[in-house]
């Protein structure tokens, strides 16, 4: 834990603390901001208040008076209930806007972790809890040295067996007239382990009316054929097997023929377009050192889609945050599932990944999009043009 820069951050934020707050393990976000090591159970509540100026100070159960001696600050114990609200009102007497892992309307889930109780008992000692979103972005989402090394590793080695898998799928259907999907996504996963690379889950390999199912995903149970004259979708994900490597994520697509059907060469263009409008708009307010939020890059990419008359079918958010887990707990670019208001900051990377889901086919593009002090942009290899397979 760096107190310094967390006092930095909360004066920079006009907030007069940052109050962390757990039980049974329910905030991963405090332990690894924190740097908080868990040694036994946490059965009783645990507090701990970091001042935007002066020393923390940490609020334990009796039975359980050690759960925080790896930090700095003033102790304090209670037992009864009484007694944890008059201590809390005394740590808290200060303030006026404290921040925790709370969310407005639950509008960033990923950072809305205390509970309802815990809010209103705070607001009941007069004081207005404030969202920790930007700043577990600033502390969590930010990419530390090295890392954007790994992600760069992880993409030229998720750019090879991207193209051997539609190269793949080519070779079977010369072969043997079809291929399933859930053989694709076996020989994409082998790749990843004979490569060095793990992966959560995944990945997605859609042919025609599966690829409008976002998170579809072929299995032993449920897989359809790949042949001549079919749309392909490839969805896929992993980071190098490494302690603090982060992932790299991307989608692209093909047609099984020379030339696609003028409906899907239509609807990629207009994807295509979406997405780098998106990153245009990242772009172009970096560099001009212009303050952009993800809402704003979502608005980008979903306003195009919708004048050209696809706006119904683009039922998700365009782009979600990157990190050492797929899913990161920076701004994603979304003004449809939620509203996010949090700014687009330096050393984050997030996905960009408009998408149209019609009955027949459904297209997304996928790119990686990383912010540096002066600039923004992909990451990896952009697909222009669908792949001939």
């Amino acid at each position: 834990m760096n107190l310094h820069e967390i006092q930095e951050q909360l004066r920079a934020q006009q907030l007069d603390g940052w109050l962390f707050f757990d039980h049974h393990e329910r905030d991963p976000i405090a332990y690894r901001v924190l740097s908080l090591a868990l040694k036994q159970h946490v059965t009783r509540r645990w507090y701990y208040w970091i001042p935007a100026n002066g020393e923390p100070v940490k609020l334990v159960h009796r039975i359980e008076s050690g759960m925080l001696d790896s930090l700095p600050g003033e102790r304090k114990l209670y037992s009864g209930w009484r007694e944890q609200r008059q201590l809390l009102e005394c740590i808290l007497k200060n303030a006026e806007r404290v921040a925790m892992q709370f969310s407005p309307e639950c509008m960033i889930p990923y950072v809305s972790l205390v509970d309802g109780g815990t809010v209103d008992l705070i607001r009941g000692l007069g004081k207005e809890v404030a969202t920790s979103g930007p700043l577990v972005q600033y502390f969590e989402a930010r990419w530390k040295t090295g890392q954007l090394e790994t992600h760069y590793f992880a993409g030229r080695l998720m750019d090879l067996i991207r193209s051997e898998a539609f190269e793949e799928i080519s070779n079977r259907i010369r072969a043997n007239g079809s291929v399933q999907e859930i053989e694709i996504a076996e020989f994409i996963r082998g790749r990843f382990a004979e490569q060095g690379m793990v992966t959560d889950s995944g990945p997605i390999v859609a042919v025609n009316a599966n690829a409008s199912n976002p998170h579809y995903t072929p299995s032993t149970a449920s897989s359809s054929p790949i042949g001549p004259g079919d749309f392909v979708l490839i969805d896929m994900w992993a980071k190098l097997d490494r302690p603090g490597a982060v992932y790299y994520d991307i989608t692209w697509t093909g047609y099984c023929g020379e030339q696609p059907p003028s409906e899907i060469v239509n609807v990629f263009q207009v994807v295509c377009e979406a997405r780098d409008r998106a990153v245009e708009a990242v772009r172009s307010a970096i560099a001009e050192k212009r303050q952009i939020a993800g809402w704003e890059v979502d608005d980008a990419a979903r306003g195009y889609i919708q004048e050209q008359g696809f706006g119904e079918y683009f039922t998700h958010r365009t782009g979600h945050s990157i990190g050492e887990e797929v899913h990161g707990n920076g701004a994603n670019l979304d003004n449809l599932e939620t509203r996010d208001e949090r700014p687009i900051i330096p050393r984050t990377c997030f996905s960009v990944e408009p998408g149209i889901y019609l009955e027949k086919f459904g297209i997304r593009s996928e790119i990686n999009c990383y912010v540096s002090e002066k600039d923004a942009g992909p990451t990896g290899e952009v697909q222009h043009e669908l792949v001939r397979i």
